[in-house]
């Protein structure tokens, strides 16, 4: 056991000073030392601002260095294989048509490449010939631009400028040298493809790794969409957003980064939403500023962060040492990004109550099963719901209603939802061993108190929302999150021994950067299937307090 670990097993987690753990428990002075010096195990300072130490800036991974870099990974995409013919590294993409769950039975119709949304990732190595072969399967015409490569003008992949435009079922190769390192992505150049979906990781990698080394390297893209209510389809006419997603997916459903205590780790993170900027904020840690998507920023012009704004079509790069034991949330801190697609807003704009008058909303009513559809939804479904007070449009005829035009006539029945599906999900989101009925009922354990008895048509505990805290995400609770959908966000090894309850806290672009024990993060990666709700987070605190002093 190294000194800095025994350290910090004799001196536990630095506690901020003057301040209130909990009601009635008082924080204790932080540790002189780690003021004044830098710990790979405990929350630390460093030396002065100048030193190589300093919040751990310079202070390399655990693996040594003269190695090749990490490979990138990018939870939830995967990548993308090559061949070697003829000396080049050739590469086969397909512009796609594809289907994205964003959250478990929310599947949307997106564009992307290689049947994924995000694009599978593309991992080369400085100085790399590479060769791609592109076939468009689109019902439009594409191409594939490599954002931020100085290549031939004639491989640029801009129609009109640089090329002709891939013609639907047309095919175009691309081939060219890398000289560059860094994080670069591709993406079509044409119309509002992009805000389709279609963008992926293009990955340079240097041929040794940097100094200082990093154990880990993770890549994460941010996107926004909008998505009208009950359609699949986003509206790229329109500047406004109610769908976020990491890597394809929103929170809860998103898939924490695990990392060992110690650990030297990098995360970049590209923001490609259609014109929304994203603060993106780590918790529990402070970061170095090391890279853009136009490379490696020089060390004596690194920035300490916590958060960083990433602009519209850019990449950050940043390093931290994994020395605070627990889960870190990752987010964005634009407010309407932390939540998901149907989530009440605080404030008197909108209530649960549906007095008569005043335009407010009432629930939609879910199926049954989520294997169900929502067939054709009249008034004869309602039977023995009391329908007094709960019109909001009585007194508002057609006239102001904008865009509602096309309405007219139409009957509830003819209102029919859009609902995927359950049947083509895949309730195993890993290869480890499928749930035992004891281990299924310890993880119902872990869902909200009285989920599974909430009927969808029931609007008696939708009154209740307004009493709740403003904001409380809808789809978590008993409209269009069923305990078999819960299920499938919690099993997945990522999240294993998470706080109970987790999940409630989780929206739109958030996910979980999970620093932990070598043992336990073994064991998780393993796949353990008899972890329990909370086990591991529980068992974090407990040796955080047994090496206290």
């Amino acid at each position: 056991m190294s000194q800095h670990r025994r350290d910090f097993f004799r001196k536990g987690a630095m506690l901020a000073a003057g301040g209130l753990l909990a009601a009635g428990v008082t924080a204790e002075p932080a540790d002189a030392e780690a003021m004044t010096t830098f710990s790979r195990y405990q929350p630390s300072r460093g030396g002065s601002p100048e030193s190589r130490d300093y919040l751990g800036k310079m202070v390399s991974g655990l693996r040594g260095g003269g190695l090749p870099p990490v490979p990138l990974q990018t939870p939830d995409i995967k990548k993308l294989p090559y061949e070697m013919q003829d000396g080049r590294k050739t590469f086969r993409l397909s512009c796609d048509v594809v289907k994205r769950e964003f959250l478990p039975g929310n599947w949307m119709d997106v564009w992307g490449f290689n049947q994924s949304m995000p694009g599978p990732t593309i991992e080369c190595i400085q100085g790399d010939r590479v060769r791609f072969i592109v076939k468009n399967n689109l019902p439009e015409p594409t191409s594939v631009h490599w954002h931020g490569l100085e290549l031939p003008n004639e491989m640029d992949g801009v129609p009109g400028i640089t090329q002709e435009a891939i013609p639907p079922g047309g095919t175009f190769v691309y081939e060219f040298d890398l000289h560059q390192v860094g994080s670069f992505f591709y993406h079509p150049h044409m119309g509002m493809q992009e805000a389709m979906g279609m963008v992926g990781w293009l990955i340079i990698h240097p041929k040794v790794a940097y100094d200082p080394v990093c154990d880990r390297d993770f890549g994460l893209i941010f996107q926004n969409f909008f998505i009208e209510p009950n359609q699949t389809i986003p509206d790229t006419r329109r500047m406004d957003w109610n769908w976020h997603v990491i890597n394809g997916r929103s929170g809860p459903y998103t898939t924490p980064l695990l990392v060992k205590h110690g650990e030297r780790v990098r995360i970049r993170v590209l923001n490609f939403s259609p014109e929304q900027h994203h603060p993106i904020h780590m918790h529990g840690h402070t970061f170095w500023l090391t890279g853009t998507e136009g490379g490696r920023v020089p060390t004596s012009a690194w920035v300490p962060r916590n958060n960083t704004l990433v602009g519209v079509a850019t990449v950050a790069e940043f390093e931290f040492v994994a020395n605070n034991l627990g889960d870190w949330i990752l987010h964005c801190h634009m407010f309407h990004h932390m939540m998901n697609h149907m989530t009440y807003p605080a404030g008197p704009q909108m209530r649960m109550e549906g007095e008569h008058g005043d335009m407010q909303m009432k629930p939609m009513p879910q199926p049954a099963k989520p294997s169900e559809p929502m067939k054709g939804h009249d008034m004869k479904s309602m039977k023995g719901h009391d329908m007094k007070g709960s019109d909001p449009m009585k007194g508002h005829d057609m006239k102001g209603m904008k865009g509602m035009e096309g309405m007219k006539g139409h009957s509830m029945g003819d209102m029919k939802m859009k609902n995927p599906s359950m049947d083509s999900m895949d309730m195993q989101a890993d290869d480890s061993p499928p749930l035992t009925p004891e281990q299924v009922a310890d993880q119902q354990k872990a869902l909200p108190a009285d989920l599974d008895q909430q009927q969808p048509h029931d609007m008696t505990n939708m009154k209740k929302m307004p009493e709740m805290v403003p904001g409380y995400p809808e789809k978590m609770m008993d409209m269009g999150m069923p305990s078999e959908v819960m299920m499938k966000v919690m099993h997945r090894k990522e999240v294993a021994g998470l706080r109970q309850g987790w999940m409630m806290a989780m929206m739109g672009m958030m996910t979980v950067i999970r620093v932990l024990p070598p043992d336990l993060y073994d064991r998780i990666q393993s796949g353990d299937r008899s972890i329990q709700p909370g086990e591991i987070y529980n068992e974090v605190i407990q040796r955080r307090k047994q090496h206290k002093h």
